[in-house]
């Protein structure tokens, strides 16, 4: 795969590429629908696909107090986004110029000239230029005067746990993770939400229930409801971690901040692995995959009915992972 920082790098690439643009937060299973038709378009016209992204998000980049928490830092939407962009991603780092353009002038200026493709591939609400002033019939309009195609791939739908069907995108899956519905998210993201941040040390109080944990530093992520899980950790020394790289290790997450100490701490977000391990633990980095709620967060009346609550967390754990054996020590 290539990554380019800059539109203008692209000036030498073979023209009439298969392009996609957006901001691919999550790349859920919509993003996935019009990445894939991107692929399938290329490989019939036997020509290269290009998948443009960007970052930051845009609003973060004109209105930072209003800007939507992040599904997928960029390292990790990059993995993602690299089984279709097998020829080209191209990363444009959002600016103030960059967001005032018009949408014939996004067109012309940054497609047209350095990019020139035979086919854009968009969803049906697709938006670009100041404003969002262009949508999608903007986008077929300049491609007929431009002498580029456009293939607009219809919304992607999902079935709830509820029963319900809702359009996938990636403000569906945010609120879905904020309300603590993380199987629901999943199915959005066709995969478990992934948490990935530094490990740090944490206050003990775990070890001393005989349930010690591995703590997460705050990552700048969306983080599910405060709450009990089921997931899985995936240990790393590397800061980037690839999906699919790494041991899997079955664990309960607990995010939220603790009540029946009754000293104020802030939040935490603290796993106990369900798996012996064979040797110390000496990672810097984790990644929490979320699989399953378990309960919300309770103050407790006293420290016995927290291990007694914990225990149970445990085998309820186990059940929704397949798990048995007993638990880590760390």
């Amino acid at each position: 795969m290539n990554t380019y920082q800059s539109i203008t790098e692209l000036r030498g690439m073979d023209k009439g590429c298969v392009l996609t643009i957006g901001n691919f937060d999550g790349v859920h299973a919509g993003h996935c629908e019009i990445l894939s038709t991107a692929s399938r378009l290329a490989a019939e016209r036997n020509t290269s696909v290009a998948v443009m992204t960007f970052e930051p998000h845009p609003v973060a980049v004109l209105y930072p107090e209003k800007a939507p928490g992040v599904l997928t830092p960029l390292p990790m939407k990059l993995s993602l986004l690299e089984p279709y962009a097998h020829d080209c991603l191209i990363v444009l780092e959002d600016s103030k110029d960059l967001l005032k353009l018009s949408a014939e002038a996004f067109v012309d200026e940054f497609l047209m000239r350095d990019l020139c493709p035979s086919v854009i591939v968009e969803g049906d609400d697709f938006h670009f230029g100041a404003g969002r002033s262009g949508n999608i019939d903007t986008l077929q309009a300049l491609g007929r005067h431009r002498g580029f195609e456009v293939e607009v791939v219809g919304p992607k739908t999902i079935s709830l746990t509820t029963g319900q069907s809702l359009r996938v995108s990636s403000t569906m899956v945010r609120y879905m993770l904020e309300s603590g519905h993380v199987e629901d998210a999943s199915v959005a993201l066709q995969r478990p939400y992934r948490l990935f941040g530094k490990i740090v040390s944490g206050r003990g109080k775990g070890r001393e229930l005989g349930y010690p944990t591995l703590n997460m530093e705050t990552p700048r992520q969306i983080l599910p409801a405060e709450g009990v899980y089921a997931g899985h950790v995936v240990l790393s020394e590397k800061q980037g971690l690839p999906f699919g790289q790494g041991d899997s290790v079955p664990a309960v997450f607990s995010v939220g901040q603790t009540r029946t100490f009754g000293d104020a701490f802030p939040l935490l977000i603290e796993a106990h692995l369900l798996r012996i391990q064979d040797k110390p633990i000496v990672a810097s980095y984790m990644a929490l995959d979320f699989v399953k709620r378990l309960r919300s967060q309770h103050k407790f009346p006293s420290v016995e009915a927290l291990t007694q609550q914990i225990a149970m967390d445990c085998d309820l754990a186990r059940q929704a992972l397949g798990v048995t054996g007993p638990d880590s020590s760390l």
